[in-house]
């Protein structure tokens, strides 16, 4: 009787659960399955190590909901699909010349090549670099008053995920520059080095991706190719090694 019982409701939850509420912890999660009605079939507890293997054993179409934390980012997150998704990116990066071009600058990877080749259409239509940099809120606002100008934080303009990205990477360029020898870096790494030794972190993120949004806007704009050293040959740089 127990037997056939359980089998019945077994049966009932796989089909007819569609709302499965879990409350998060360190160690031990609560886990409530309701069925179309709001009826609760079960209540239960169960160990972290044990809990993603139940939780992959739900039928299709069940509807998890968690409490907004990082811990519910964590174990919501469709890892097979974003694998799928990154290698389809990979694919469209190493297929596209525009992406390609960009995949040479440090701190831009196939992700933030294909972004910003995706958002940034026709680059041309941006007068310059810094252009382009303002329209992804990577200059600071500016507040003027009795003729004098002050400038605040960046405005946080424009396409946000292309920014985050061009600030993700802006990390890994900053990483490369400290960890390479000062006789083997490059020109713009010696320039991240001396910027960061004058410059709170998150000013010298914003430096950086602004920078790499200003190459980003000659690289598409121009069809060229990315030059290490081509800031030697501007005339700002020219000017100060004279002085």
């Amino acid at each position: 009787m127990v037997l056939r019982h359980n089998r019945h409701y077994e049966e009932e939850v796989s089909t007819s659960t569609i709302t499965i509420g879990v409350d998060l912890a360190k160690s031990m999660f609560s886990v409530c399955e309701m069925d179309g009605t709001g009826h609760v079939l079960r209540r239960q507890d169960l160990k972290r190590e044990a809990f993603a293997p139940w939780l992959a054993q739900r039928p299709a179409g069940t509807v998890v909901a968690m409490e907004a934390c990082s811990g519910a980012h964590h174990w919501a997150r469709l890892r097979e699909a974003v694998d799928a998704c990154s290698a389809r990116i990979a694919d469209h990066a190493r297929e596209d010349a525009r992406c390609q071009r960009l995949g040479h600058l440090i701190g831009v990877g196939p992700i933030t090549a294909d972004a910003a080749v995706a958002t940034v259409t026709q680059a041309r239509e941006f007068k310059n670099g810094r252009q382009m940099a303002a329209w992804l809120g990577l200059v600071p606002t500016q507040h003027s008053s009795g003729g004098h100008a002050r400038l605040g934080g960046i405005s946080c303009r424009g396409d946000a995920y292309l920014r985050t990205l061009l600030i993700q990477g802006a990390r890994s360029s900053l990483q490369r520059a400290k960890a390479v020898a000062i006789d083997q870096a490059t020109p713009e790494q010696r320039w991240i080095r001396a910027l960061a030794a004058r410059l709170p972190f998150g000013k010298v993120l914003v430096a950086i991706a602004n920078k790499h949004a200003r190459q980003i806007w000659a690289m598409l704009a121009h069809d060229v190719d990315y030059d290490p050293s081509a800031c030697l040959a501007h005339p700002m740089h020219r000017q100060a090694s004279t002085t």
